[in-house]
């Protein structure tokens, strides 16, 4: 029998496939309000990305109610989305050329985001991404990274190794939880973190520009 080497690549959402600061911004300006606290200025919210929200708010507001918060933000968020006040999270240039060609060349493919399942489901929805991902992996089901739960769960359901299986992500969070979980760490530069933190945060290397990602993991 010959055996074959699953090879997985695992992307993060928000800052790495999809551009959503301005949705988060707005959610996150939103939520604080309703508790009638001052909101965060733009730049820190946009540091958090990654995070559960729980662990966010706990990072924005220390001695805030965190999980009330969180609530919040939920709420504030479907609210804007009925209401239409929230813009299309674009994906970023060059994200579905990368995905097809990974797909085309025998990788599995995941997602792990501090997105919640229906957050990440609209998101691969409305951009007709669904086919491509074996394993998704989020905030309702698992703690915030940078623990390596979600890395561990992805494995696990594709049959993939450690060594054999890379995280794609723009936050040092992304990097951090890599690292935890024994797989390589890509950065890319085109999210929220910059590529000095992402190598800090231990990126075996971070690409400049989607079209540099196949190379890469090769």
């Amino acid at each position: 029998m010959r055996l074959t080497t699953i090879r997985l690549a695992v992307f993060d959402c928000d800052g790495t496939l999809v551009d959503s600061q301005a949705n988060i911004c707005r959610a996150m300006e939103a939520a604080f309000q309703q508790s009638a606290l001052d909101p965060p200025p733009r730049a820190d919210t946009r540091r958090i990305v990654g995070l559960s929200l729980v662990e966010a708010m706990r990072v924005l507001r220390p001695g805030a109610d965190h999980h009330r918060l969180a609530a919040d933000y939920k709420q504030a968020f479907q609210r804007l989305r009925a209401d239409g006040g929230l813009d299309d999270e674009p994906l970023f240039e060059g994200i579905v050329d990368v995905i097809e060609r990974l797909a085309d060349d025998g990788w599995k493919l995941g997602v792990a985001t501090g997105k919640s399942d229906r957050g990440l489901a609209h998101v691969l929805a409305h951009h007709g991404l669904e086919r491509y991902f074996a394993t998704l992996q989020t905030a309702d089901r698992h703690p915030s990274k940078p623990d390596p739960a979600m890395l561990h769960a992805a494995m696990a359901e594709t049959g993939a190794m450690p060594h054999m299986t890379a995280m794609i992500g723009d936050t040092s969070f992304d990097m951090a939880m890599a690292r935890a979980a024994g797989t390589r760490a890509v950065g890319v530069a085109w999210g929220y973190h910059a590529a000095a933190e992402l190598i800090g945060a231990g990126a075996d290397m971070v690409a400049d520009h989607a079209r540099d990602l196949p190379a890469l993991l090769a």
